[in-house]
């Protein structure tokens, strides 16, 4: 099971609270775990518990922290609208500071790699391009890396969207392929947040797919064994 920690971040020295869920069996490497604009909720400790499972030791940082401390919502009008709000009222900058608090403290054990998902997904583009020490990155449905195209990662990274988004059009995506031709980007037969259970579009067959490509983007860019 994991557990609550602190991580210091490196943009202005805040503390944020963060899940911290321990790898299980051989440790593979180490995960960021990136939230929706829900927060770090059930279903994102969830997964960190699933991704532990495959091997991985997974930090979820609490990025909304210094606008509300332990900001977890439901999936309501009014828990979305505020969620949205306080993603607008966190500065990429931010982001990337709280963010690389959590690669560094991964980072002397082994390879470390970030997924997101939702706000989340944009947040694993902004660590791909901006943050040190990333082996790889995978990001899902994130309508925001239009803001953050012209940006290019700097660790292997690909991209999962639905077909069906309603808000994310395709040629917000096609933009992003025609400014990065070489990065995969992944289309499935589903819609926005088709990864989660919790949502209207889950879509398990995508879901598995997806999950399926991550693990083995992981794999593919560990490079050398990490310590067990």
């Amino acid at each position: 099971m994991g557990t609550n920690i602190t991580l210091k971040s490196t943009f202005d020295g805040f503390e944020l609270q963060a899940w911290h869920a321990p790898h299980q069996d051989a440790r593979r490497g180490g995960l960021v775990l990136i939230q929706e604009i829900f927060g770090v909720t059930d279903h994102i400790r969830e997964l960190a518990e699933g991704f532990a499972f495959d091997g991985y030791e997974v930090i979820a940082p609490g990025f909304y922290d210094r606008l509300e401390p332990g900001f977890a919502a439901d999936y309501s009008p009014e828990a979305i609208a505020l969620g949205l709000r306080y993603s607008n009222e966190t500065p990429w900058d931010q982001v990337a500071g709280d963010l690389q608090a959590a690669i560094d403290l991964l980072g002397p054990k082994g390879p470390v790699h970030v997924a997101g998902y939702c706000w989340g997904g944009a947040a694993t583009w902004l660590a791909a391009c901006r943050c040190e020490g990333l082996s790889s990155a995978s990001g899902f449905y994130g309508r925001r890396i239009s803001e953050l195209k012209d940006e290019t990662p700097r660790c292997p990274t690909i991209l999962h969207f639905g077909k069906s988004d309603g808000s994310i059009p395709p040629d917000r995506v096609e933009e992003i392929r025609q400014r990065h031709p070489d990065l995969p980007v992944y289309l499935y037969e589903a819609g926005h947040g088709f990864f989660s259970d919790r949502r209207a579009d889950y879509d398990p067959d995508s879901a598995r797919l997806a999950r399926l490509r991550t693990l083995q983007l992981f794999h593919r860019t560990s490079g050398v064994r990490s310590e067990e």
